[in-house]
């Protein structure tokens, strides 16, 4: 017993910073994607060929044309079907496209705020008012591949200790406040799905935690799946990436809570 405690007192302070200070973030990371519309050719559709989630569409609001449609001279990437492979980074010949690895600050309050952050929205008012100092989180895998699973379970270590924010994850849905889930929702597990969130108390918010939960991810095309949320429970937080770091989890959740 005497040297797990000299074990422990030599390990010393072992929570990350975050926050305040800025995450450690792997050299791999992403971050945020960006399009240089002065590089951009939009015509020739070389980057829209390479995206496997058909994440890239025309931009949306000062392109518009006559009818009030894009008129496709302008491209943005939509965070909330993107991938974070960079296919299409090597497949525009202009060098149009990059990925900002110091911005991990993804999550968004509205759909749009996805394929315009100038639109990410405000967090519910009333989970505020209620939730502001302490949050309890049902997780549900809609039929995720366990990466978004495993990147928010690791919140709950010695890294992360998440509980210090007040914030606690629930065994029964009847104990907790938000949803969030994860996975494409699949057909299999729509009932559980639908049944988790019925038996939550009210007033209960729903977050769409990963591509798959937002849009469907690389499934979205799959007939055994329902591509994401959107349809089923109307989500108040969507977290993107695949999967998103344990710090974009982290920061969306704080924001969500007003903190």
């Amino acid at each position: 017993m005497l040297n797990v405690f000299k074990a422990r007192l030599q390990q010393g302070y072992r929570t990350a910073a975050f926050p305040p200070a800025p995450p450690t973030l792997p050299d791999r990371f992403q971050g945020r994607p960006a399009i240089d519309q002065a590089k951009c050719h939009a015509n020739c559709d070389l980057c829209q060929q390479a995206c496997p989630t058909k994440a890239i569409l025309p931009a949306p609001g000062n392109n518009d044309n006559a009818n009030g449609q894009p008129d496709g001279k302008a491209l943005a990437i939509d965070t909330g079907r993107c991938l974070f492979c960079g296919e299409c980074v090597t497949a525009c010949p202009a060098g149009a496209i990059s990925f900002d690895p110091a911005d991990f600050r993804l999550a968004a309050f509205c759909r749009q705020g996805l394929i315009d952050p100038r639109q990410h929205g405000q967090p519910p008012p009333e989970l505020q008012k209620i939730c502001g100092r302490s949050l309890t989180i049902r997780q549900v895998s809609a039929g995720g591949c366990a990466a978004c699973e495993l990147d928010f379970n690791v919140l709950n270590t010695l890294a992360w200790d998440l509980s210090r924010f007040g914030i606690a994850v629930a065994a029964s849905p009847r104990h907790a406040d938000c949803l969030l889930v994860t996975g494409p929702v699949t057909r299999n597990m729509l009932i559980g799905l639908q049944k988790t969130y019925a038996a939550m108390p009210r007033p209960k918010w729903v977050i769409a935690c990963g591509a798959c939960a937002i849009s469907g991810g690389i499934y979205h095309d799959s007939s055994e799946c329902l591509g994401g949320l959107e349809d089923i429970l109307k989500p108040d937080l969507y977290i993107p990436g695949c999967p998103p770091h344990p710090a974009t989890i982290l920061q969306a959740l704080l924001h969500l809570m007003g903190k």
